[in-house]
């Protein structure tokens, strides 16, 4: 299963606004959606930049990895 690993840009400017330290990288596979302070890629990887094309999330560069060489540390 693919995983689309990304940088919340909101959940930055959230956390500098209010002081916060919430997680700011987003896992997302069809099934979950989970949030991690670092995130370990084991395996083979790509990163896309889509201008035209963003993820539903408004998401412009991601990386496409395999769900099962990713490691959420924190």
């Amino acid at each position: 299963m693919k995983m689309h690993i990304h940088v919340n840009q909101n959940k930055i400017r959230s956390n500098l606004k209010n002081g916060t330290t919430e997680p700011v990288i987003t896992c997302k596979t069809y099934k979950t959606n989970e949030y991690a302070h670092r995130v370990k890629i084991n395996g083979p990887s790509e990163v896309v930049y889509s201008p035209d094309k963003p993820l539903a999330c408004g998401a412009r560069v991601w990386i496409v990895a395999d769900s099962n060489d990713v490691e959420i540390v924190e």
